[in-house]
């Protein structure tokens, strides 16, 4: 099992940047990516961006791109999501999770999740 603990989330205004961390524990040996998702409400929980222990090029949704970075820290098990420039329709909650699979922008690939941290964005 590896089990992840996500913090950092809160109240920004718009324009405004937070970071978001994500600690994993367990067997992460056994997973090959990490990745970030969003939920608003009455939304489907969306792709945001993701990341390999190994290295290699991030993924990111196309709305995020130039504004959010992803990055990770090996020997901390730990990943983070960095949002700048941010907009109220970033407002959701944010989803750290974990996949032994290879197609990162999938949500089926994902096989740990973290609680979720709230993140909203007034205008």
């Amino acid at each position: 099992q590896v089990q992840l603990v996500e913090s950092g989330g809160g109240l920004v205004q718009a324009g405004g940047s937070l970071r978001l961390s994500c600690a994993a524990s367990g067997r992460t040996f056994s997973t090959n990516a990490m990745g970030w998702f969003r939920q608003a409400p009455g939304k489907e929980r969306e792709f945001v961006a993701a990341i390999r222990w190994s290295g290699g090029n991030p993924y990111y949704v196309d709305s995020v791109k130039g504004r959010f970075t992803i990055s990770r820290d090996n020997a901390q098990n730990t990943v983070y999501l960095q949002m700048n420039s941010l907009k109220p329709e970033d407002t959701a909650v944010y989803y750290c999770a974990a996949t032994t699979g290879w197609i990162m922008s999938q949500k089926s690939e994902y096989n740990f999740w973290g609680q979720g941290t709230q993140v909203t964005v007034s205008s």
